[in-house]
């Protein structure tokens, strides 16, 4: 995976890596993957906090919190409670859980939002003092909804900051980068985004589930790692091809874009064995490492 950044001319610093869980829904497992059981399951709701050595501490979505129950109280947006029915304790924040690992809150002053289902966002309000970075086509899409639609695609716009428009920072074009394929031919990605213009995290495109869904790559110092959303809803999807049921499809505006997410996993997992993947809702992930917390 060092040739990626070989290819793209940047010497990017190496960052900590954290995983913290901030509460989880439930959903019978045949939902969640292939052959899976009639079972009930927890999915927890995982965010990451990058630690970098000039910008601080960063964070990669929030999970939900407490405002989650106040902003789906409401008809319609109750279906949404009620479709996917959501844990959360005192404490299980993502400001919480900072806090809680000598982390305050206050600063964060960078978030990268992968997309804009509650269980992404539902935290921004915690943190006033960061900026919003993310792929433009993920809120604009999403702005457009209203009502029922909007809640077919998880949106819930009360979890945005009053102030989320004066603090957004979206992808600029200039940030692109193009990955040739000679230098890295087994590299899924041909084009790849420089966040935050020093190569260390770098954005790569996860349509399909959400609109404008992005993972991030980034270099830690145990070796490199993807934070690929909800692309794959667990490690055993990406690894035993084992993609969610056509009934998870309903919440997806383009099936055939998810489709082509998960194959890219399936291939970057394959092709860079050393590369970590973690999928945002992974049981196995959280037993790994938000239970501890303890830097990838």
């Amino acid at each position: 995976m060092d040739r990626l950044w070989e290819a793209i001319g940047r010497s990017a610093p190496r960052v900590k890596l954290r995983v913290f869980s901030a509460g989880s829904c439930t959903h019978p497992e045949w939902v969640t993957i292939r052959g899976g059981s009639l079972r009930s399951v927890r999915i927890p709701a995982l965010f990451a906090c990058i630690e970098h050595p000039q910008a601080g501490p960063i964070l990669f979505d929030t999970g939900y919190s407490d405002r989650f129950f106040r902003e789906t109280d409401p008809f319609p947006d109750r279906l949404y409670r009620m479709v996917t029915p959501v844990r959360f304790e005192a404490g299980q924040s993502a400001a919480e859980r900072l806090r809680a690992s000598g982390i305050p809150p206050e600063s964060i002053r960078q978030i990268v939002v992968s997309h804009f289902h509650a269980d992404h966002v539902a935290g921004l309000h915690d943190f006033p003092q960061a900026e919003f970075l993310y792929e433009r086509e993920a809120l604009e899409s999403m702005r457009r909804l209203r009502g029922i639609r909007a809640v077919k695609r998880g949106f819930l716009p009360g979890l945005l900051p009053g102030d989320f428009d004066r603090r957004a920072r979206p992808f600029a074009p200039e940030s692109r980068i193009e990955v040739p394929e000679a230098l890295l031919p087994r590299f899924p990605f041909r084009r790849v985004t420089d966040v935050l213009g020093d190569g260390s995290l770098l954005a790569v495109d996860l349509p399909g589930h959400a609109y404008g869904q992005i993972g991030l790559l980034l270099r830690t110092e145990r070796g490199p790692a993807l934070l690929c959303a909800d692309a794959a809803w667990s490690a055993a999807a990406y690894r035993e091809n084992r993609p969610p049921s056509a009934l998870a499809g309903i919440i997806m505006p383009d099936r055939r874009a998810y489709a082509d997410s998960f194959r890219a996993l399936r291939e970057l997992h394959e092709a860079f064995p050393e590369l970590t993947i973690l999928a945002s809702h992974c049981p196995e992930a959280e037993r790994l490492y938000a239970a501890e917390g303890a830097p990838l």
